[in-house]
């Protein structure tokens, strides 16, 4: 019979993991690259990231006297875009159900699989919710390496991956760590970040991140970036875009993960007609619903204020009355910047203004 670990990796690819590798349950490689980022800084207000950081040394803070974790990567690309980019866009990941239920539901399964195959194993299935370095534990699993743009790269599935985990405690025979770094000399993700987030190769300051700013920011967008959102109205995915490794990344096969058409882009007028009911009845189940409905009215607003024409007046002359005042003060903002906008187009349409034509000189 095959040994448990191979058993093991065929029942997640059985149950729809696209990548599965084994390290073991020691100390986090890159818990000092992570103590250095915060002290820098770089989480922003992100205060649960200070709060976690000792429990982020060692898995055994999510499952005591743990001693495998088998790390599992998900393929959710959707394939080419169907439409060329429009203000509105949404990130990959979030244009279909919320990959936590989907995952979760994977691993639980897996960890029954492994309780049956190994009667007394206990364990637990995480999915970027616990304090777990998933990408170091995943780049010592095998799965791949960390890119200079901070996400998990896989030379033949890129970085359009969810990533999960299921602690065990139990010995399983580790996979042996991905050594080699093949980034090379390119910069294209750190060239092409609007906001210049990534300060330098493998050093993100999340406070200059377009993902940061539409999701995690829970107050008013600061000012210096507030044009620079490029049309992104929840998350970002320009880093990835850019990058050499996903040029020919296969779509998923996964059907939970199938994208819903109306994610690729959000009709940012229409989205401010929806009150709270109607809000909650089309995200509920969506990665959008983290932002509520407060966050992405406050994105859209700033989008338009950015981008939007004439049409987009009347939308957000309607938003200074919204009852939620951080609606409010973006709406403001993007009325004004708007008008800004539309002034200065006109005076250029028109050109200088009319000369009185010379009288040529009769000699005579």
């Amino acid at each position: 019979m095959p040994a448990l670990e191979d058993r093991l990796k065929q029942e997640a690819r059985r149950l729809g993991f696209d990548l599965v590798g084994i390290a073991p349950a020691t100390e986090a490689d890159d818990f000092d690259h992570l103590c250095r980022w915060l002290d820098r800084g770089f989480a922003g207000d992100m205060a649960y990231m200070h709060r976690q950081a000792e429990a982020r040394r060692h898995p055994a803070s999510i499952l005591p006297n743990v001693r495998s974790v088998v790390m599992l990567g998900m393929n959710y690309n959707p394939g080419p875009e169907s439409q060329p980019a429009r203000p509105g866009r949404v990130a990959r990941y979030a244009r279909g159900l919320d990959y936590h239920d989907v995952l979760r539901e994977r691993l639980n399964q897996l960890l029954a699989w492994v309780r049956q195959e190994r009667p007394g194993c206990s364990g637990r299935g995480v999915v970027d919710t616990a304090p777990l370095l998933e990408r170091d534990f995943a780049r010592r699993a095998g799965l791949g390496w960390i890119g200079k743009n901070t996400m998990l790269l896989n030379k033949r599935l890129g970085s359009w991956l969810f990533l999960a985990a299921l602690l065990l405690d139990c010995e399983l025979r580790p996979d042996p760590p991905f050594a080699q770094q093949h980034c090379g000399h390119c910069t294209a993700c750190l060239d092409a970040c609007p906001t210049e987030a990534l300060v330098a190769p493998y050093q993100l300051d999340a406070r200059r991140c377009i993902s940061y700013l539409t999701i995690e920011l829970r107050g008013p967008i600061p000012e210096p970036w507030r044009e620079r959102l490029d049309g992104w109205l929840f998350g970002c995915d320009i880093c990835q875009e850019v990058c050499p490794w996903n040029r020919k990344a296969p779509a998923t096969a996964e059907p939970a993960l199938a994208p819903r058409s109306d994610l690729e882009a959000v009709d940012l007028h229409e989205l401010f007609a929806l009150d709270e009911a109607e809000f909650r009845r089309r995200y509920r189940g969506t990665a959008l619903w983290r932002a509520r409905r407060r966050g992405l009215l406050r994105n859209a607003a700033l989008i338009l204020g950015a981008q939007g024409g004439p049409e987009s007046l009347p939308v957000l002359e309607r938003a200074l009355h919204d009852p939620e005042p951080l609606i409010r003060e973006a709406a403001a903002w993007a009325l004004d910047r708007l008008r800004q906008r539309i002034s200065l187009a006109s005076a250029t349409a028109s050109g200088p203004a009319d000369q009185p034509t010379p009288v040529p000189s009769v000699e005579g």
